[in-house]
């Protein structure tokens, strides 16, 4: 039996520690938290101190059980998780599970999975640091009480079937989210016309090149710019001044947890839980330092080594070592930057995806510690002889590429910044020869969609969150349907080009295809409702100075600062006499729309958010007349739909033909369009809509249904009324509603009825999920 028993969250984790320990050293996984709050209950007993209550989730008995025995038979155990404060917390629980005195037991931590930082943290251990365990619990009941409280007030408030639920953070993620559509929707683009000219310029041994330049003003009506092109039709152009500038280009900083995501997210194309989850592999399999830091810096060895590494490949001139300061005012997570664990290592990982990572953060450590690029910027202003204006011309010349020659950093797509090209050989007075001078029309751009990189980016200069949580945050709003990801068609538009060429103006009116977006992510109607509501009534809680704030109080908490109990009291008492305020006055919340009035029946058309979701309505449930209800198809919101749109939707069902003998029916139902044929439904592809599609092409769907459907059932017993099916996951068993897993070892094709009962007789009861709060 080993004599030291050392625990760490993950099974990789484990395996890379292990090599690097000897035979006394035994390593072991907490297969991450070992116990949590109660799942279906608040769990925080606001009446003594907010004292949580914890349990050991079901699944994690056995390994608890191995666990104990394990600790038992060592003569020391060594805790080994993350350096974060929900690594502390980790450690904390596995004391009081284990029987382990914190103050006694010994906790080591690591920035990298090394064999030297393994032996380091072992010669220098400390114990467990409760100061961090009060505030990853201050977070964890914090967000519990949020959730459980502002949940039911969902439930109760909007009309919509399903479990709706708020999160401190989650919430005003999406808050920014809708307000970023709204002011998009709210965004009247401005055209203007702007001017450039390209000239024919000769140097002394007559060699030619087209230089361009451009005006610093604009014109708003094309009148405007046709007159001034007028003016200018008898002009000589001289260059005026000259001006030649050394410049030079700084590399950015190592990474941070927020920088990574962001730029795995424009040069690799990576989602922020992608790119953590690839991360993650790779510091576990000990390739690179921790992935959850806020810190820009690197040790002095990391710096040594890189020196080392650009000296040998590239030259000393390409050797700078900088250190940079962390610009985040709560940067507290970790002690240094995301780099290479071995900056001698030029490439690692065990896929195509840890490659191509592992690659962008080594380039990035590597390019920090090296040597500016050294640019020569040159500016000629000339002089157009009928006017009193001024055209600027400008270049660059690449003089020393320095960090440019391993990495630059990519650049928003809102980004203003235009790269300079090279400019020909100038000099003072220097007459050019006009090739065309040009106004062209051009739109001021709505403020971009959050992708979501750019998401975290602003929930970072918020101050809300720190580099654990932003995945987390991001992957939860999408799951709860608050926020969905997807692709924008572009749009066509004209604009109109005034050309001067010689002594004549003409014009032009060209197409383009602008709007196209990708990968964006877009507030839903409920989102949007959800959104509406909290704002509305719990203003506070949705503020977004506010939220950063608590994320200082718990970086206090962290430090020692402040005490936990206190700093949730102060919050949860005025929050929660709040919720009891909204609960008895707050009207429910639909995000109805009045559209117009149905010429037909002379009723008021809505949309709004209805049980099964968005939906359309003629008339009022006070009217002697039933109202009429349509589901709103999912290219549709409740903020866009136009009138038009929505009492097309009540020429639905739609018959399309016979088929068989049978009606053929297009509608729209709770699950999106279907096609209907006697007794079988078939869903419609994204890109057919019910309103127009052809007979012919729900037949052809009505054939692939039944095609489906044939191969859909392994066997039937209808005596026990029990099916053996196929499913998304793989073949399952169905009695009734209920339905059962079929072992791994087991042949569904050989399945009889009694092997059927006996998979059902041996599948334990599934426990039932959180119920809604009851009414009081």
């Amino acid at each position: 039996m080993a004599k030291n028993l050392l625990i760490v969250e993950s099974p990789a984790k484990a395996k890379t520690i292990e090599k690097f320990l000897g035979k006394d050293f035994k390593v072991v996984s907490s297969y991450g938290h070992i116990r949590d709050l109660k799942k279906d209950k608040i769990s925080v007993n606001t009446e003594e101190n907010y004292a949580p209550i914890y349990e050991i989730p079901s699944d994690k008995k056995k390994l608890v059980d191995s666990l104990k025995k394990e600790a038992k038979s060592a003569e020391t155990v060594w805790l080994a998780t993350d350096e974060d404060r929900e690594g502390e917390a980790i450690s904390w629980h596995l004391c009081e599970i284990l029987g382990l005195e914190p103050k006694e037991t010994k906790r080591i931590v690591f920035h990298e999975i090394t064999d030297k930082a393994i032996r380091k943290a072992i010669e220098n251990p400390r114990t467990i640091n409760m100061h961090l365990v009060d505030a990853q619990q201050a977070r964890r009941i914090l967000d519990r009480l949020v959730g459980f409280e502002l949940s039911p007030v969902l439930w109760r408030k909007i009309s919509m079937k399903g479990g709706l639920s708020a999160g401190r953070v989650q919430s005003v993620a999406v808050r920014l989210i809708v307000e970023r559509e709204r002011e998009i929707m709210d965004f009247t683009p401005k055209n203007n016309f702007k001017l450039s000219a390209n000239f024919n310029v000769k140097d002394k041994s007559g060699l030619e090149a087209v230089m361009k330049a451009d005006a610093s003003f604009t014109f708003k009506e094309e009148k405007e710019a046709q007159e001034y092109l007028e003016k200018c039709k008898p002009a000589t152009y001289e260059i005026k001044t000259l001006e030649t500038k050394p410049a030079k280009k700084t590399p950015a900083p190592p990474f941070t947890t927020s920088t990574l995501q962001q730029e795995a997210a424009r040069k690799l194309n990576f989602s922020v839980s992608r790119t953590m989850s690839v991360a993650q592999k790779l510091y576990e399999s000990g390739k690179i330092t921790y992935m959850r830091t806020d810190s820009v810096n690197l040790s002095d060895s990391a710096m040594e080594e890189a020196a080392s590494v650009i000296s040998k490949d590239f030259g000393d001139k390409y050797v700078k070592n900088r250190r940079f300061k962390t610009k985040s005012s709560g940067a507290q997570e970790a002690h240094e930057a995301i780099r290479p664990s071995y900056i001698s290592e030029s490439s690692a990982g065990n896929s195509n995806d840890e490659e191509r990572l592992y690659e962008l953060i080594w380039k990035r450590t590597i390019a920090s510690q090296m040597s500016d690029a050294e640019l020569e910027r040159t500016t000629a202003k000339i002089e157009i002889s009928t006017t009193k204006d001024m055209l600027t011309a400008k270049g660059e010349v690449l003089k020393f590429d320095g960090f440019l020659k391993v990495y630059l950093e990519s650049r928003d797509e809102d980004s203003e910044e235009e790269s300079s090209g090279i400019l020909p050989p100038l000099e003072t007075g220097q007459k050019l020869d006009l090739i065309e001078f040009t106004a062209t029309e051009r739109f001021t751009r709505q403020p971009p969609r959050y992708n979501e990189a750019s998401l975290v980016k602003k929930l970072e200069e918020l101050g809300i969150g720190r580099p654990s949580t932003y995945a987390p945050t991001i992957s939860t709003i999408q799951k709860r349907n608050y926020v969905e990801k997807k692709e924008l068609e572009g749009k066509n538009r004209t604009f109109t080009v005034l050309r001067l060429a010689g002594d004549k103006i003409d014009k032009k009116v060209n197409n383009e295809t602008y709007g196209h977006e990708k990968n964006k992510l877009y507030p839903t109607d409920i989102g949007k409702v959800v959104n509406d509501f909290l704002v509305q009534y719990f203003d506070k809680v949705m503020d977004y100075g506010f939220t950063a704030k608590i994320e200082e109080e718990f970086d206090e908490i962290a430090s020692g600062q402040k005490k936990w109990v206190k700093m949730i009291d102060v919050f949860y008492k005025p929050f929660h006499e709040n919720v009891k305020e909204t609960i008895e006055n707050a009207e429910r919340a639909t995000g109805e729309r009045e559209l117009g009035v149905d010429p037909k029946t002379k009723r008021p058309v809505f949309a709004r958010m209805g049980k099964y979701g968005p939906m359309v309505q003629i008339g009022q449930v006070e009217d002697e007349e039933k109202p009429l209800f349509s589901k709103m198809p999912a290219n549709f919101t409740i903020d866009t739909i136009t009138l038009e749109e929505a009492l097309k939707l009540f020429d639905l069902p739609r018959v399309l033909g016979e088929y068989e003998d049978k009606e053929v029916t297009a509608a729209i139902g709770r699950f999106g369009p279907y096609i209907r044929h006697n007794s079988l439904f078939a869903s419609l592809k994204k890109d057919q809509n019910p309103h127009t599609i052809t007979f012919e092409e729900a037949v052809k769907l009505i054939e692939e249904k039944k095609e489906k459907d044939k191969n859909k059932y392994i066997a039937t017993f209808e005596e026990q009324d029990i099916q053996v099916l196929n499913g998304p996951y793989g073949p399952y068993i169905k009695q009734g509603r209920k339905n059962f897993k079929i072992p791994k070892d087991t042949d569904p094709k050989t399945l009889t009825a009694e092997d059927c009962l006996e998979i059902i007789k041996n599948t334990p009861e599934k426990k039932g999920g959180r119920g809604r709060a009851k009414k009081k």
